[in-house]
């Protein structure tokens, strides 16, 4: 998995498990630590408020910040990667121990990362 999509699938489950009264204070804590320290590098006033905005649409801050991650260099800042790896360790600990945040597809070609996926391929 690229860093990007760690940070993508760490800000996806966090806003799953922060809008739930059951998170924890960790959870919770780990969860705005990350989104304070996207907004710190992010300098577009619309991407910012994109994660503000992440548990009532998720679509709308996935799209927005997908290629803007990579441009202002936080799939390059280790503080981001290791919080938004410590809060995938706390939503899913058992994915976290089997490695499952941890797939390197560089260079790959028509590959999907994820649960539940589908894939329709068309050569001609």
């Amino acid at each position: 998995m690229s860093a990007v999509e760690v940070i993508m699938v760490a800000l996806a489950a966090g806003a799953g498990a922060g809008v739930k009264d059951t998170a924890s204070a960790a959870v919770r804590d780990a969860y705005g630590g990350l989104k304070v320290l996207l907004k710190r590098r992010i300098s577009d006033d619309g991407a910012a408020q994109a994660l503000d905005a992440d548990e009532t649409d998720p679509g709308v801050w996935q799209t927005r910040l997908g290629g803007l991650l990579t441009e202002v260099g936080a799939d390059r800042d280790e503080q981001v990667l290791a919080v938004a790896r410590r809060l995938l360790e706390l939503v899913d600990p058992a994915g976290s121990t089997a490695g499952k945040y941890h797939v390197d597809v560089r260079e790959a070609k028509g590959v999907q990362v994820g649960d539940h996926n589908t894939q329709r391929n068309t050569f001609s």
